[in-house]
């Protein structure tokens, strides 16, 4: 399967299986690594995951992955917390986190540049808005490669 397609899986799949274990999928990420795929999820809770939690998710995890047969080469599921540059997807991450520096990466340039450094001013209709260099750049979610808090 192609990487689009196992996150797209993640996403719908173990997103709503960790959501009934009090989790809350943040991220979800591929990599190759040492000749092998590394699905890389990032997990939260209220007050925070600990590495019992890592592991809970882990041992829900595997088994399914290894039914649903993802992957055509060998993987490694490695599962964390959201850490310290958390990393912002959804609209009500976006939401919590105004007034936070930020660090956003869009997939097409936002008016000449793709890569933003500042502060998270606003989320509003699906616009993300960070001043970054002295003016504010409004930036559909749609459009954002990557974002994470810079701490």
């Amino acid at each position: 399967m192609e990487t689009s397609e196992v996150i797209r899986h993640v996403w719908s799949e173990f997103g709503p299986l960790l959501e009934t274990q009090g989790y809350e999928l943040i991220e979800a990420e591929m990599a190759a690594m040492g000749g092998r795929m590394v699905l890389r999820l990032y997990i939260d809770r209220e007050g925070g995951v600990n590495i019992d939690d890592c592991v809970a998710a882990t041992r829900l995890l595997n088994p399914l992955l290894d039914e649903t047969e993802l992957f055509d080469v060998r993987y490694m599921l490695e599962v964390s917390s959201p850490g310290f540059d958390r990393p912002l997807r959804k609209p009500e991450h976006f939401a919590a986190y105004v007034g936070e520096r930020v660090k956003v990466q869009t997939h097409m340039p936002v008016l000449g540049r793709k890569r933003f450094t500042g502060v998270l001013k606003g989320f509003t209709d699906g616009m993300v808005v960070v001043a970054c260099d002295g003016q504010e750049t409004s930036i559909h979610l749609e459009q954002i490669k990557k974002a994470n808090l810079d701490r």
